[in-house]
């Protein structure tokens, strides 16, 4: 049977006031580019969307942009209620949202169970207290813990977003950080690498030699470690990677950092290198026919074809053919 489609209806409410300065933010630039919806136009942009997703589809109303739950109750409450006739028709089948650890209590909780919101993605970004405080987060590793538990206990699921890279930050910690999530019972995660955006702390420490980007191939190796955890742990990953826009392209917004349009599929070739060499290296044979499943064929090739010709170039024959019965990273070999 196919698998449902599914699709969000995407609603940005960026958190105009956020008390916190965290390095790798510019607020001001938030707030002074992105328009915030008015609860009254919430239901005109709901059904502009649904009048192109009418397939039975899943379909889903996403609060993005800022921490949701930091804006003030009542008007949390009034993005909230707009929803509600496309619920009760069966339109939507419910509410998503993303905000920070420290800004989920019972309080806010209450209010979100009773308006249909059926998923939350928290700002992790690192479990690590040096990296949190180094990030200017203004949070520990408890407030993430403490949050993760009070959404599970309300039958929410539960996303925990991470960054790689932040001030401090090492392989080791990230691979740490990703365990942790995993601990935590996270349903979603999304990896994302530091970047350098212009007029933020993090330009500063940068511009002072006190803080240094991961390189690409850094940022790559590090994925490399933490995508097959979340992957052999049933965690389902959202994102690996920043999405390009205008605005993030070096000398506009983007100072420095690990940015790149193919960055997951850099990554997924990363692990296909180690997993294909790894293979070649230890047989007295030189010739090699790889069977791979069809949605990782690509990636065992690897990104413009580097894998391939990376294996040629050691000395190897390799041939590559797809094969339905496998799956994940999974590969049968004949020599």
């Amino acid at each position: 049977m196919a698998k449902k489609k599914h699709s969000n209806i995407p609603i940005f409410i960026p958190e105009l006031a956020c008390p916190h300065q965290c390095v790798f933010c510019n607020q001001r630039k938030i707030s002074g580019q992105i328009d915030v919806p008015a609860p009254e136009d919430i239901a005109d942009t709901i059904k502009m969307y649904l009048s192109s997703m009418n397939d039975g589809r899943t379909i889903e109303l996403a609060f993005f942009g800022g921490s949701f739950t930091g804006i003030p109750i009542d008007l949390q409450e009034a993005y909230l209620k707009a929803a509600q006739p496309f619920i009760k028709d069966g339109s939507i089948q419910g509410i998503r949202l993303s905000t920070r650890p420290d800004y989920i209590d019972v309080e806010r909780m209450d209010l979100l169970a009773k308006y249909g919101v059926i998923a939350i993605e928290l700002g992790a970004q690192s479990t690590n207290q040096e990296v949190l405080q180094k990030s200017g987060r203004g949070h520990n590793f408890d407030a993430i813990k403490n949050a993760a538990k009070l959404i599970k206990s309300y039958g929410m699921e539960l996303g925990l977003q991470m960054m790689i890279g932040l001030p401090t930050d090492t392989n080791e910690r990230s691979i740490q950080t990703a365990n942790d999530i995993i601990s935590l019972g996270a349903d979603t995660t999304r990896i994302y690498p530091t970047i350098i955006v212009k007029d933020t702390a993090l330009e500063t420490l940068f511009n002072e030699g006190s803080y240094k980007p991961l390189s690409l191939s850094e940022a790559v190796n590090w994925c490399k470690d933490i995508l097959p955890l979340f992957e052999m742990s049933g965690v389902k990953v959202l994102r690996v990677g920043l999405h390009p826009s205008e605005d993030l392209v070096e000398g506009k917004n983007l100072v420095a950092g690990p940015m790149h349009a193919s960055f997951k599929e850099m990554v997924q070739t990363a692990i296909w290198r180690d997993l294909l060499l790894k293979e070649c290296e230890k047989s007295t044979t030189k010739s090699f026919s790889f069977s791979i499943t069809p949605s990782q064929f690509n990636y065992a090739i690897g990104f413009k074809g580097s894998n391939r010709n990376e294996l040629h170039e050691n000395g190897f024959s390799i041939r590559f053919q797809q094969d339905t019965s496998l799956s994940g990273y999974e590969y049968k070999v004949e020599y």
